[in-house]
């Protein structure tokens, strides 16, 4: 049942040929004499359009599927692809045959042609892809990632898989969900039995033991694949990682997910600037791609999502990004801070309204401000020898703020473990991470890029959970 795809019917040349279509059908228009039937199949955002004339041709096979179709039936049609009559498409084709392959009950089937609002959508996940803006989202997220792939194959770069799994913290922050294959009911059963018999709680750790667990250790979902990739740069020179990421943040906002997709680059004999220019190109490369091969999408998303998008990827393409410290945006910011709602000061993390105030009134293009203050930075990144600040950058764009997180890696044994003991982390779960600065240390950079966060960038799309397929929220893990 091999059949041609819409986008490629679309663009063939009407010499009356017998095609054969497949697909969902999105409207039908029926007339005395005249049927008009728009199909698509997901392979672009246009449908394509079958035509039925009962003056030329009363068919009662035609006749009887007819009744049957609906929006959201899935159907087979084949006809004769000619010049199309109407506006908005070269082609179309005229019925010969049609087969309801499957229906699509109009008192039952929940997209019927009205506007339907992201939130209704979410609630029905496994229908969503067959409305236009998820499906555009959808065909958006796989050319991205096929960008991600091809700009890391044009600069050397090596694709490594890392573990899901892990027994290390790349954050520090502890915001982790836990693997374990323990009997939790057996574990509280315990607990109470312990604690009627007048167990200090303080003790209860004890209950626990993680002997009898799978991996005879506390485990749990991995927050970043960066610390393992290293282990492969400094091997391969350049790698990089593009996978799914957990965070068990109980935060319920347009923002955040539980889980999500990281692409996250690690390139050995790289300091903090080639860092730089290797976020600005790439960022340069997934915009352009956007733009030029994705240009139905992006139309859609231009004027039904958001408006002006195009322009704004088309800003950042033709942009020099500007680069200024942490120090010089804060004092920048200290000027302006009668319009904020958090006060800039020297030691606070941006927050998005000064990020935005950068790239959309300061300097009115992408901004990479570096070398931020230790302490608010995560461990691994390399201290500058001001003792004050590391050698981190993010990227911050116009429309959205922080974009990229990136920073050049401590390469020193001794500096890394002070402050992995400053920190109060376990030198011990960390061992094996040391040992790359103890056997053949070079200096080495990267940087992190949500993938869901760059998706909902070039489509314009309000809230994450509406750029991944099947999203995952606290109290949410349906489908």
């Amino acid at each position: 049942m091999k059949t041609t795809l819409i986008k490629d019917i679309l663009v063939s040349q009407p010499d009356g040929k017998t095609v054969t279509v497949c697909g969902w059908v999105r409207t039908k228009r029926d007339s005395k004499n005249l049927v008009f039937i728009q199909v698509n199949d997901g392979s672009c955002f246009a449908s394509i359009q079958l035509t039925y004339n009962r003056d030329e041709n009363t068919n009662a096979n035609i006749e009887n599927e007819l009744k049957k179709t609906t929006t959201g039936a899935s159907v087979k049609a084949t006809g004769k692809l000619i010049e199309s009559q109407g506006k908005g498409q070269a082609v179309e084709v005229t019925l010969d045959t049609l087969e309801v392959l499957g229906k699509a009950p109009v008192d039952s089937y929940p997209l019927q042609k009205k506007g339907h609002t992201f939130e209704f959508l979410r609630e029905i996940a496994h229908l969503r892809p067959r409305t236009n803006a998820i499906g555009a989202t959808a065909r958006m997220r796989s050319q991205m990632a096929f960008a991600v792939h091809s700009f890391f194959n044009e600069n050397g770069f090596q694709y490594v898989n890392t573990p899901i799994i892990t027994a290390s913290d790349a954050e520090g922050a502890g915001e982790m969900f836990q693997v374990t294959t323990l009997d939790m009911k057996e574990i509280a059963k315990k607990a109470v039995e312990a604690g009627a018999k007048g167990m200090d709680p303080a003790k209860s750790d004890n209950l626990v033991d993680y002997k009898k667990d799978f991996f005879s250790k506390p485990a749990n979902l991995t927050v970043s694949g960066q610390l393992e990739a290293e282990t492969y740069a400094t091997a391969l020179s350049r790698v990089y990682t593009f996978g799914p990421t957990f965070r068990a943040e109980n935060s319920n906002t347009p923002r955040h997910l539980c889980e999500f997709w990281m692409i996250e680059p690690e390139m050995a004999f790289y300091d903090l600037y080639d860092d730089m220019d290797t976020a600005e190109a790439f960022l340069k490369y997934l915009f352009r791609w956007a733009l030029e091969k994705c240009a139905d999408d992006m139309a859609f998303f231009n004027q039904r999502i958001q408006k002006g998008i195009i322009d704004t990827l088309t800003h950042v393409v033709e942009s020099n990004f500007v680069r200024i410290s942490y120090t010089d945006a804060i004092k920048e910011l200290e000027k302006n801070n009668d319009k904020f709602e958090f006060k800039a000061y020297w030691g606070c993390d941006l927050q998005t309204e000064h990020e935005r105030y950068l790239t959309e009134q300061t300097y009115k293009k992408p901004v990479m401000v570096y070398n931020y203050p230790k302490e608010i930075k995560a461990f691994y990144m390399k201290a500058n020898p001001d003792g004050k600040t590391v050698a981190a950058v993010d990227v911050l764009v116009p429309g959205l703020g922080e974009i990229i997180g990136g920073s050049e890696r401590e390469a020193d044994y001794d500096t890394l473990l002070a402050r992995i003991n400053e920190l109060g982390l376990d030198p011990a779960s960390y061992e094996w991470y040391l040992d790359l600065r103890k056997f053949g240390s070079v200096p080495h950079s990267g940087f992190g890029l949500g993938f869901e966060r760059l998706i909902q960038y070039v489509t314009g799309m309000a809230n994450i959970r509406d750029v991944i397929p099947f999203p995952r929220w606290p109290k949410n893990a349906e489908f």
